[in-house]
């Protein structure tokens, strides 16, 4: 805890479920963190590109967490609960006990993960319906999305799990249920991932000619049929039973809640004033962030409608009331850059001398970079060496969910070198698709000048300097690196009333921590690169082509 200084009775309570663990933290009404906490969570992967999770473990994860950074204050004090979560697929029968979602009938993985793919069939189908709705999504649907997975469980698994479902919820709901016993559904979560419109509602015509019209007859009432805008108060606040597992009162106001990167992308409304920044000047409208840990999402939000093709959206009011939001999204990024490092024949060696160090095998790594570097700057090792980053296929802005990864560039030493070099031209890549996406989200009528970078991979001051770079843009970095916790956190705050909306929190809770600015001198050096990473891309649909002609 900090110093002595807070005003007493202000404190929420974020909880933010990733892929791998959960995580909590206890902050002021100025968004000072004042307790953290993380817990593990089970994962499994049963075969390829299927990915699942426990939601009672996700929720006993969520318990442990939240005692965790309240003890030593009076829980008294605690004034309101946020959640956030990944857009994974949560699965109950209608007692609301998990069901399976995996051929083994294992009824705790009854969640499908939000990077699984394994309505690949589906989604395809889908998408060459051409339905009106899929204007929303970037023009194609994701495989990542909830529909196609909801027509495989139909497909696959109509006795074990379709015909005993009473409750499909996206995880951030599931949570804000467990917390309250309130079943509306987040306006986030609805419109970003279930095709659901803030202005129409549910389209019936979608569902029924997509072989779910089981949704239409029953008024929606297992995909949520009552909606609420991130924030809004909950029911009665903690129920008695949910006060006890997290170790608060009872009736503790819970908000409607937010996925997990759209959590982390409220950080745009920070006061950004006596920093240099261009965007001091500018509109709200000019910043986007980029939520990068497991994946990345880069959210920008515009007053009127903006359609770009292979970003999702726009979506009203899903991130930023009164906003439409649009999603740009890389579906691998830190687990690609933990593949390349992790795979590398030198990984023993470089793991050996980072723990002589205590040093993360990236703080080490980054060392190294500059120990190699010499004069030369240090992106410059990678002028022989290219990546394309799309292993796990492209979310956006190609929307391409066939496309592979590739290294050009290679030669046969493997020694700690070469891993130090092969990891540098990674996180390049991830850097030159986040400025493949910038460049669509312009094209379509978006104007952005600032990058606000949170997440896992923001504490990774390479990866950071290497955006600002290859975008030619300032990267702000928040006050508080665990800037999706505070993000949770203000949801809480609104729902408790201490704040009158959810901009009013996010100016007085969110703050600027550190800027790094681009070196333009290296300016010519990226472009060139850049053009060699849009090379590979158009390489590779040739190959592909060639392979599948006669």
């Amino acid at each position: 805890m900090s110093g002595g200084d807070q005003e007493p009775g202000r404190y929420y309570v974020g909880v933010d479920v990733g892929t791998g663990s959960v995580r909590a933290a206890l902050v002021d009404q100025r968004g000072v963190l004042l307790a953290f906490a993380d817990q593990p969570i089970n994962k499994w992967e049963p075969q390829f590109s299927h990915h699942e999770q426990s939601s009672e473990d996700i929720w006993a994860a969520c318990c442990v967490v939240t005692k965790k950074v309240v003890q030593g204050i009076d829980v008294n004090q605690v004034r309101g609960l946020g959640f956030d979560a990944t857009c994974s697929l949560v699965v109950l029968d209608k007692q609301f006990h998990p069901l399976p979602v995996n051929l083994e009938g294992d009824s705790r993985r009854n969640i499908i993960m939000w990077l699984d793919h394994r309505a690949v069939s589906q989604v395809h189908r889908i998408n060459e319906t051409q339905h009106s709705v899929l204007q929303y999504v970037g023009g194609v649907m994701s495989v990542e999305m909830q529909a196609p997975k909801l027509l495989w469980l139909k497909e696959n698994l109509r006795e074990t799990c379709w015909d005993k479902a009473g409750h499909f919820f996206d995880l951030p709901d599931f949570l804000s249920w467990k917390a309250t016993g309130v079943t509306a559904r987040s306006l986030c979560s609805l419109v970003c991932k279930w095709t659901y419109s803030a202005e129409k509602g549910w389209d019936d015509s979608f569902w029924k000619t997509i072989g779910l019209e089981d949704f239409v007859a029953d008024n929606y009432s297992k995909i949520g049929n009552q909606v609420l805008p991130p924030g809004a108060s909950l029911g009665n606040g903690l129920t008695p039973e949910a006060a006890k597992d997290l170790g608060l009162p009872a009736g503790v106001a819970v908000a409607a809640s937010l996925i997990d990167a759209h959590a982390g992308g409220l950080v745009i409304g920070a006061d950004v004033r006596g920093h240099g920044l261009s965007c001091e000047g500018q509109p709200v409208t000019s910043r986007l962030a980029v939520i990068c840990g497991t994946s990345s999402c880069h959210m920008g939000i515009s007053r009127d409608p903006i359609f770009v093709p292979g970003v999702w959206g726009p979506y009203f009011s899903a991130m930023v009331p009164g906003f439409w939001l649009n999603e740009g999204g890389q579906s691998v990024t830190g687990k690609l850059i933990d593949h390349m490092v992790q795979g590398h024949a030198a990984f023993p060696e470089l793991q050996a001398k980072a723990a002589a160090r205590c040093q993360s095998v990236y703080a080490y790594l980054n060392s190294h970079l500059d120990l190699i570097k010499k004069a030369q700057p240090v992106g410059f090792l990678t002028v022989d060496l290219h990546v394309w980053p799309d292993f796990h296929g492209n979310r956006s802005p190609l929307a391409d969910l066939t496309l592979k990864g590739m290294v050009t560039g290679l030669k046969l030493s493997q020694d700690l070198d070469d891993l130090a070099i092969l990891y540098l031209a990674t996180v390049q890549a991830i850097a030159f698709g986040t400025r493949l996406i910038i460049e669509a989200m312009e094209a379509a009528g978006h104007s952005v000048s600032t990058l606000f970078l949170c997440g896992g991979l923001s504490k990774n001051p390479l990866f950071v300097q290497m955006h600002a770079d290859i975008t030619g843009m300032p990267v702000i970095l928040s006050q508080e690196v665990e800037s999706v916790l505070v993000g949770a956190a203000i949801l809480g705050a609104c729902a408790s009333g201490d704040f009158a909306s959810v901009q009013e929190a996010m100016a007085k809770m969110s703050k600027v921590g550190k800027v790094v600015f681009p070196r333009l001198e290296d300016k010519r050096y990226y472009d060139k690169k850049y053009k060699v990473f849009l090379k590979l891309v158009e390489h590779q649909k040739e190959y592909a082509a060639i392979m599948k002609g006669d």
